[in-house]
Parts: structure tokens; sequence; C-alpha cells
């Protein structure tokens, strides 16, 4: 139990790493998503290239939802807007999809991390709407498992998942709703841990979507120690 928590906690703080967030149904569809200009003048920063409301938010994680519809068939979605909301709750904001139709009626679903190996897979599953394309996970050549802790299925081709329960949707009034899961599990395939158990992002190698250019990026190198980097400067303040 001890091992799991320390897994969980360092997902949730390594790869989850954008707190609060709007989400999409692939992050192709972000644009459509995006909201309009304010209205509200906005005086450029000197000496600095002004974009004025248009963002890029960095790193953008690749989370794939996976869910039943009322017949009990799987879809999975793409969305790269959505991130970490608290100690075991993960957020995002759907339009009016399959997936937010499935999370509506089941309450549940689950997080998979789209990595360097199956990014093709899953950038069709961010194309294609199941409304579309019914048996689109099949197509793409994926299999799934239904989850022994909540009503939605666990990608067999995703080595990291997060089962997940619905503990808030608020419907936008449009077919959509801001959605905030509670982690209830996380399971992980042993060919992505280290010696110590823990999950391994350099096995993992999750993709992030990089917004500035529409492409995705390997997560890279590491470059320095969390909570430890920063000694030197507090160190060198003492002195």
């Amino acid at each position: 139990m001890k091992e799991n928590l320390k897994m969980k906690a360092f997902l949730l703080s390594g790869v989850l790493f954008l707190a609060s967030c709007a989400g999409s149904d692939g992050a192709k569809e972000n644009e459509k998503n995006t909201n309009p200009e304010p209205k509200t003048e906005v005086k450029e920063v000197a000496d600095r290239v002004n974009f004025s409301s248009k963002m890029v938010i960095t790193p953008l994680p690749a989370i794939m939802i996976a869910t039943y519809d009322e017949m009990g068939n799987p879809d999975v979605m793409m969305a790269a807007w959505g991130g970490q909301c608290g100690p075991r709750h993960i957020t995002f904001e759907l339009s009016a999809h399959k997936t937010t139709e499935n999370i509506r009626q089941k309450k549940a679903f689950t997080i998979s991390f789209a990595g360097k190996e199956n990014i093709k897979q899953s950038d069709y599953f961010g194309m294609v709407s199941a409304y579309d394309v019914p048996d689109k996970v099949q197509k793409a050549g994926f299999t799934v498992v239904k989850s022994p802790n909540v009503d939605a299925p666990i990608v067999n081709e995703y080595p990291l998942t997060l089962e997940c329960r619905v503990v808030e949707f608020d419907e936008d009034g449009k077919g959509g709703a801001r959605v905030v899961g509670e982690v209830v599990n996380m399971s992980a395939d042993r060919k992505i841990l280290d010696e110590e158990g823990k999950v391994d992002l350099d096995k993992l190698q999750p993709v992030i979507f990089d917004s500035s250019k529409n492409i995705y990026r390997v997560v890279g190198e590491k470059v320095g120690e969390a909570w430890g980097s920063g000694k030197a400067i507090s160190e060198a303040e003492v002195k």
C-alpha cells in the first residue's frame, strides 16, 4: 500500500504536470475551443513580440481518456488540455463529444498517456469521433479489458493507467462539461518500472503536445532534482 501511494504521488506530480485546465477531443481541435479575443484594450509589453490573448502553455500532456458507452463499446480520445487539480484528482473540460456522453452516463473513465511508440494510434483517437467510427479502438489495432475498480476500459497497449470515478461533472449547457475525476487506482506494466518499483518516464516515453507548432514531443532528459537544485542558492545566501 505504501509503495502504491508513492507511485501514485510520483505520477500525479511528474506526468500530469499541468495545473487546472480546459480540454479538447484531440490536440488538433484545440483552436476550435479557444476563447475569443478580449474586448478590453491590451497594452503591449515593450521589447517583446506580443500575441494578445493567444497563448502557449507548456508542457501539455497528451492524455488518453477511455470510456464505455451505454452498450459497453469502448472509446478512447486524446485530450491535450487536462491536468492535476488536487492530491488525487485530475480535471479536463470537454465540448459535446461521445466521450462526454459516456462519462455523463458511466460516471467513470480511465486515463493513460500517449507515448512515442503509439503516437500514430493516439493521434488517430484524437482525430476520429466514435460517433462516426464506433469501432475506432479496434480499427487502431488496440485491445481493452474492463477495469476492476470503475466502469471504464483499460487499454492494454498503454502501460500506465489511472482508474477514475467522476466527482464533479459541471454541464456547460451546450452538451459539454468540466470533469473532475478522483484516481482510485493506478496500475503500471512492469516494463516501465525502475529498480525501486517506481514509474520510469525514460521507459514510459510519454509525449507532450507542443501547441506552438502543433507537434508532439517526447518528455526530455533529467535536468535537476525537485526540491534540491535550488539548494545551491539557499546555501549561498547562508554563507
